[in-house]
C-alpha cells in the first residue's frame, strides 16, 4: 500500500486506473500482514466473498454504472454500530452473536456510495474509556509503536488509517472518542455539531453527548466522509436540515486576520504530560507565516463545576439506555469494571441534580458562544497524555495529581462535547519519544464548513503525512 488519499484513489477507480478487485486484494493482503499485530480491524468477511463484491463493483464500473466517491472502497464499520449482516459486539463478549439486521443512517449512506464493508474496527468494551481493548477481540495497538496504546473509543479506526489499513474511516465521540485517537495515531478527526449526522438510535431528542463523524489521513477525505454521512433524515427529528454544500466548495480558509484563542490547560486547571502544551504550543507558532493571530485566552467559568455537570449528564444517558444488558444483573456484573461502576454511579442521580446538570450545561454554551465574539475559533490539546503502555487501562496519576475517576485523564475533550460545536483534532507532532499528539480546534455551532476549511489551511501549512513513512522503523 502506497498511503494514497481516498480521493486520489476515488478518482483513480472512477477513471479504471486502478480496478476495485485490484483494491480490495492489496487491501486485505495488507491487512493480513500488518493487522494481526495492531488488532485494528476485528471481525473480517470472507476474503473470496469481498472478492466477489469487488469484482462486481469493476463489472458495474464497466456498464458506466458508478456509485459513488467511495465506489469499491474496503471499509470497516466501528463496532459500536449496526453494518447489516455484521457483529454488533460494542467489544462485549456479551454480545458475541449479535448480528446487525440493518444498516444505521451513516452505515446506510456510506454503502450507498460505494463502499464494500469488510469488517468492523475495534474499540473498548461498550465505548467506554479512551482505550481500545476488550476481553473479546483483545487490545489495538498504537501505529507508531505497537506497545503503546491506541487511545479510543475509535481505537480502532485511527489505527486503520495510520497503518493504510482503510482509505478513510467512520467514528463516533461523545468523551473524545474522535478526537484523542486521531491525536495519538497522528491522523484527522471530526466531531460535527449536534444533529449534522442523523441518529438512528438511543434517545433521539437528549441523546446529544455522543455523534458519529468522519476521520481520514487527509482533510479532503474527512470533508467528503462528512458530506458522506451527514444530512438529514426524518428517522432522526433533530437532525439538521440545511445543505453542507458540495466537495468542490471547500477550500483553505485565508487565516490572514483570523483569530485563535488558545486555552491550553484551561488556567492551570487540567493536569498535562510534561512536553505536552509545549508542542503544541510550537505548532500554533508555525502557523504564524499566515498572519493568524494566536492569542492565550480564559473563559470564565467554573471547570469544576463543568465536570460535575458532565459526570451527570454521563451517567444519566447510561442508565437510560435500553441495553437490556445494563439492566440484567447477571449479564451487568460480566461487564469490565468500569462500566459496572458508571450503572451504579448513574443509579445516585436525583431530578435536582440532573436539572442543575442541565442548568450548567446551558451557561457553557453561552460562555462558549460569547467567546467567539472575540475568536474565530478556540483550541485545546487533543489529550492530557501522550500515548501510554498498552497494558495499561488507564493513567491513574498526571505530573502526580491522581485521577478521581477512570476517565478524568481526558477532561480536555468535554467542553467541546458539552459545547454541541464542531470540533476537529489535527495532528500537532511528536515528542522527543516519538509519541503523537494533536490540537483540537473548535468553531461556532454550524459552522463545520468554516471549521474544515480552517483544517485544509492547516494542513498546507503543517502537512503530516511524511510522518507515516517512519512507521514500523
Amino acid at each position: 500500500m502506497n498511503y494514497a488519499s481516498a480521493s486520489t484513489l476515488s478518482r483513480q477507480i472512477a477513471n479504471r486506473e486502478i480496478s476495485c478487485t485490484e483494491l480490495m486484494q492489496e487491501t486485505l493482503d495488507h491487512i493480513g500482514q500488518i493487522n494481526p499485530e495492531y488488532n485494528a480491524i476485528v471481525s473480517i468477511s470472507d476474503h473470496s466473498m469481498l472478492l466477489t463484491q469487488a469484482q462486481e463493483a469493476d463489472t458495474a464500473l464497466a456498464k458506466g454504472e458508478y456509485r459513488g466517491w467511495m465506489h469499491g472502497f474496503p471499509h470497516a464499520i466501528k463496532d459500536l454500530a449496526n453494518c447489516e449482516g455484521y457483529v454488533t459486539s460494542c467489544g462485549s463478549p456479551l454480545l458475541a452473536n449479535n448480528v446487525a439486521a440493518g444498516d444505521a443512517i451513516f452505515t446506510h449512506r456510506i454503502r450507498e456510495a460505494g463502499a464494500i464493508f469488510i469488517g468492523k474496527t475495534n474499540v473498548p468494551e461498550f465505548g467506554l474509556g479512551s482505550q481500545s481493548y476488550n476481553t473479546l477481540h483483545g487490545a489495538t495497538r498504537n501505529a507508531f509503536n505497537p506497545a503503546l496504546c491506541a487511545g479510543g473509543s475509535s481505537g480502532g479506526a485511527a489505527v486503520a488509517l495510520a497503518l493504510d489499513l482503510l482509505p478513510v474511516a467512520d467514528g463516533s465521540d461523545m468523551m473524545g472518542s474522535l478526537r484523542n485517537p486521531a491525536a495519538f495515531n497522528n491522523v484527522v478527526g471530526f466531531r460535527p455539531s449536534i444533529g449534522r449526522v442523523p441518529k438512528s438510535e438511543g434517545d433521539l431528542f437528549t441523546g446529544s453527548l455522543s455523534t458519529e463523524g468522519p476521520m481520514g489521513r487527509h482533510v479532503e477525505d474527512v470533508i467528503k466522509l462528512f458530506l458522506t454521512m451527514s444530512g438529514p433524515d426524518t428517522r432522526s427529528p433533530l437532525s439538521w436540515r440545511g445543505n453542507p454544500g458540495s466537495a468542490e466548495e471547500y477550500n483553505p480558509l485565508p487565516l490572514k486576520h483570523k483569530n485563535i484563542g488558545w486555552l491550553a490547560d484551561l488556567g492551570g486547571h487540567l493536569s498535562t504530560e510534561a512536553g505536552l502544551i509545549p508542542l503544541c504550543e510550537a505548532a500554533l507558532q508555525s502557523l504564524g507565516s499566515t498572519g493568524i493571530h494566536i492569542e492565550h485566552s480564559t473563559l470564565d467559568f467554573n471547570m469544576e463545576e463543568l465536570w460535575a455537570c458532565w459526570i451527570t449528564l454521563r451517567q444519566w444517558g447510561l442508565t437510560n439506555s435500553p441495553n437490556r444488558l445494563f439492566k440484567n444483573p447477571k449479564t451487568r456484573i460480566q461487564l469490565k469494571a468500569e462500566v459496572q461502576w458508571e450503572l451504579d454511579q448513574a443509579e445516585t442521580i436525583t431530578t435536582d441534580r440532573l436539572a442543575k446538570a442541565f442548568d450548567t450545561r446551558s451557561r457553557w454554551y453561552q460562555t462558549i458562544n460569547n467567546a467567539f465574539g472575540q475568536h474565530d475559533f478556540l483550541a485545546l490539546p487533543s489529550a492530557q497524555v501522550f500515548p501510554f503502555d498498552v497494558a495499561q487501562h488507564w493513567p491513574a496519576k498526571i505530573e502526580g495529581r491522581k485521577m478521581a475517576t477512570y476517565h478524568q485523564w481526558m477532561e480536555v475533550v468535554i467542553g467541546g462535547t458539552l459545547s454541541g460545536c464542531p470540533v476537529i483534532s489535527l495532528p500537532a507532532g511528536f515528542d522527543n519519544q516519538h509519541r503523537p499528539m494533536g490540537i483540537q480546534f473548535i468553531a461556532p455551532i454550524g459552522e463545520d464548513k468554516k471549521l474544515l476549511e480552517f483544517a485544509l489551511a492547516y494542513e498546507e501549512t503543517l502537512p503530516w503525512q511524511d510522518a507515516y513513512a517512519q512507521i514500523g522503523k
